[in-house]
């Protein structure tokens, strides 16, 4: 395609506005992001004289904006760096500047009127060919674009964000009856390899896909929690996780996205639609009445749930609807809830809690499913022209893990419809019509391929040749091998995958002996390997358990073997006589990142949160983590640069000492856990694609094992700068007397030992050094009780 991306600007600096510049600039897409001129001064400005022409007055709300980035939670930058791509100004005096853009999206008021006049502006200053996007969450498309020029209408559609940007994968793209094919089909292409997106194509009808069945299957919820007489914390026990859907369930979430935002979009439907569906629409009066106070949810401290701080900690009251009071939060804990406990993944839990009649549980999931899986239905040519367009549009909208249709295939198709019938239900005809011809699902999968019922026949479902998965690529290709920790399987062109698949993801002797096993077979047969898998987090480490339970029986020759044969691991991919690539992901912590440290390559997820973290748990790394990051230190020090060591050291063991996790890929590489060598997949769909494709790369360019290296030190000196740091530290209340014991082991390994500085050592030198330290530390009592601390609450003790 001709079409290309270089430039953007968008109109409009609010919460969306801004987070979708921020997203621009998170990828390096330069952007101006215009807003209103205000039209008087705050107290403030008329203090410093300013006047309403000032340039700092007329560009204050885009200003404030931008300046906002920083403080927002969670972050909508991957780095401070991107805030640079972003430009500033107004709609008054910076609209000239549309004419260097290639694309310009209005993010301003959910108003046609102002919407249009502003596209009026738009239309007399942009250049021929650009494209213009509305992220409309619902007004009309088509009647935007209505009165503006042929080029105009021939390069605009709705693009609709989820927000956050940053974090939501869904990408709504609605086309109008004039918009260009080959410019749907550009964005659709660019949103997802360079935005990083999962794109669906939506309709021009109110709210689109997601909004509209989200919308409804939230307020369907609602009313089976008043009829039913279900408190909401006893809704949002079953709605969440237990049917596949998002911790934050059903009332957590519509108080991180705010009663208001939901009020506005169910009104949206509700005035755009008819008959039937128009009363489905109604907002409970209950919720009506907490608008009307304020309680909207968590931007103003309360909503469904209110959290408040006591002697003992803080606790979270459920708001009761009837009597708009808060009480105390309630669990719903029947036997069906028990027994869905006890299955395997969400579409076992779900039938489980369907099935089970009679049971308060499985009644109030049945009467919140059944609605929501019928009205997908009835919108299915609607709102989107396939099933897989809504079902894909719920899990990347909603993070809901299996979409409307798939669930109905989870709990069956044929028996759920007759259950349905029998309770006086309509279905759609073109439901029936697929049971009548003898099918009873909606997907298949026959050899490896994936379809989709559409229109009375079964249709292959496209995937991009980028999106590699791991479940069908086993499916077709087998495994080479396994256990229970790790899989090795064939990616084709003669590149290998392992794949880790413990608890966690967590790494014990299991998957050490399959990186082992991995690394000799692709020696032997293969041109590369790839580390990497589809869990939720790519490694949060080493088995802490597993090592607490072994430090309490006092078998520290058991765990002395293990750290060696981590050790060994990292060392085997480090020297792999062919090119390793580690595909990190989400959270890649402690042993997540000594795995992938001594890779000839990192592959790493945009969303990567990378750190040793070890010093948490009153340990330091013991797998040559602390080693591979002091290395990789010294490898990024741009050359002609005197080589300061100490320098390096104290980097490192600040890093180290302080646990710092990356909140981005971006960041990982301010931090030194990526360098030159390494790259950035924006999508992470595509990750294993690119990792192996940087195999082949590696494997092209006459990939040669690196050779054995000495490692410079900084001796004496460095150790006791360092060890003068943590020191001041804990003078200052900020560090534990036993912190500054952690801190000397740290500072000893890193400095090599009590040598001179500038010492030259072999790697296998500090690697015992670090063996020695883990060692030494997780023999002692409060290291034990940091470890259980972590396992029992999730978060660490300070001791």
């Amino acid at each position: 395609m001709k079409h290309s991306i270089k430039r953007a600007a968008v109109l409009g600096s609010g919460v969306m506005g801004s987070g979708i510049a921020a997203h621009l600039a998170n990828v390096g897409i330069p952007t101006i992001m215009l807003d209103i001129a205000p039209r008087e001064l705050t107290k403030d400005e008329e203090k410093k004289g300013f006047t309403l022409e000032a340039n700092a007055v007329r560009n204050r709300l885009a200003a404030q904006s931008k300046k906002a980035l920083l403080k927002q939670k969670p972050s909508p930058i991957t780095s401070k760096k991107s805030l640079d791509l972003i430009e500033i100004g107004n709609m008054d005096d910076d609209m000239e500047k549309l004419a260097d853009v290639d694309w310009i999206i209005e993010v301003v008021v959910e108003n046609l009127d102002i919407k249009k006049k502003v596209f009026a502006d738009v239309d007399n200053y942009r250049k021929e060919g650009s494209i213009i996007s509305s992220n409309t969450s619902g007004i009309s498309v088509e009647a935007m674009a209505a009165d503006r020029s042929e080029d105009f209408r021939k390069h605009f559609l709705g693009t609709h964000f989820f927000n956050p940007p940053r974090y939501l994968k869904l990408l709504e793209v609605i086309p109008t009856q004039d918009t260009n094919p080959e410019i749907l089909e550009f964005m659709k292409k660019f949103g997802e390899d360079v935005l990083g997106k999962g794109v669906v194509e939506a309709k021009d009808t109110p709210n689109f896909i997601a909004n509209r069945i989200g919308t409804y299957g939230l307020l369907v919820t609602v009313e089976e929690m008043l009829k039913g007489g279900y408190s909401i914390g006893e809704v949002d026990s079953v709605t969440g996780p237990m049917i596949g859907r998002p911790k934050s369930a059903t009332f957590r979430t519509l108080d991180v996205v705010g009663l208001d935002t939901f009020i506005h979009v169910a009104n949206n439907v509700h005035d755009q639609v008819e008959g039937k569906e128009k009363e489905l629409f109604n907002v409970p009066d209950f919720m009506l009445k907490m608008q009307e106070k304020g309680w909207i949810g968590a931007k103003r401290g309360q909503g469904f749930f209110l959290k408040k701080k006591g002697k003992g900690g803080s606790t979270i009251y459920q708001l009761n609807p009837n009597t708009l009071e808060y009480e105390d939060r309630g669990k719903l804990k029947t036997q069906a809830t028990e027994m869905a406990k006890q299955e395997k993944g969400s579409r076992q839990k779900l039938k489980a809690l369907v099935n089970a009649k009679g049971d308060r549980a499985g009644d109030l999931v049945w009467a919140v499913l059944k609605p929501a899986l019928l009205y997908s239905a009835e919108l299915t040519g609607e709102i989107a022209d396939d099933i897989v367009s809504i079902d894909q549009a719920m899990k990347w909208g909603f993070g809901w893990e299996i979409g409307p249709f798939e669930t109905w295939d989870a709990i069956g198709v044929k028996k759920s419809v007759e259950r349905m019938q029998e309770e006086g239900e309509t279905i759609p005809e073109w439901v029936l019509k697929m049971l009548e011809n003898g099918n009873d699902s909606f997907y298949k999968t026959e050899n490896g391929n994936v379809y989709y019922y559409d229109k009375g026949e079964y249709k292959q479902q496209y995937f991009n040749p980028k999106e590699i998965n791991i479940k069908r690529m086993k499916n077709v290709k087998g495994v080479i091998k396994k256990n229970t920790g790790a899989s090795l399987i064939d990616m084709g062109d003669d590149v290998a995958l392992l794949e880790f698949h413990s608890q966690s993801n967590a790494i014990g002797l299991d998957i050490i002996q399959m990186v082992n096993y991995a690394i000799e077979e692709v020696g032997r047969n293969y041109k590369g390997l790839v580390i990497g898998n589809q869990g939720k987090n790519f490694c949060v480490g080493a088995n802490l358990g597993m090592m607490l339970m072994e430090a309490q029986d006092d078998n520290f020759f058991e765990l002395d073997m293990v750290v060696r044969q981590f050790q060994n691991m990292a060392m085997n991919i480090k020297y792999s006589v062919k090119p390793v690539v580690t595909a990190p992901f989400n959270m890649t912590l402690g042993g997540g990142a000594e795995v992938s440290l001594p890779a000839a390559a990192i592959q790493a997820s945009a969303e990567t949160y990378m750190g040793l973290v070890e010093f948490g748990v009153g340990l330091i790394p013991g797998g040559g983590g602390t080693k591979e990051l002091y290395l990789k230190e010294l490898r990024n020090l741009p050359k002609g640069v005197d080589l300061d060591l100490t320098k390096v050291a104290n980097d490192v063991f600040e890093k180290v000492a302080m646990a710092k996790v990356s909140t981005s890929a971006e960041e990982a590489v301010e931090n030194g856990y990526l360098n030159n060598n390494d790259a950035i997949s924006v999508n992470p769909d595509h990750l294993l694609h690119d990792a192996k494709q940087r195999v082949l790369a590696l494997d092209q360019a006459g990939y040669k094992a690196p050779k054995r290296e000495k490692i410079p030190v900084v001796g004496d000196a460095g150790y006791a700068a360092m060890l003068l740091g943590a020191k001041t530290l804990r003078f200052g209340g900020y560090a534990s007397d036993y912190d500054v014991k952690i801190a000397e082991k740290l500072a000893f390994v890193l400095s090599g030992g009590r040598i001179k500085e500038g010492t030259l050592i072999d790697e296998q030198t500090m690697l015992d050094l670090e063996r020695e330290a883990f060692l030494s530390l997780i023999s002692e009592p409060l290291t034990q009780q940091r470890m259980q601390h972590m396992l029992l609450k999730g978060k660490p003790l300070r001791n």
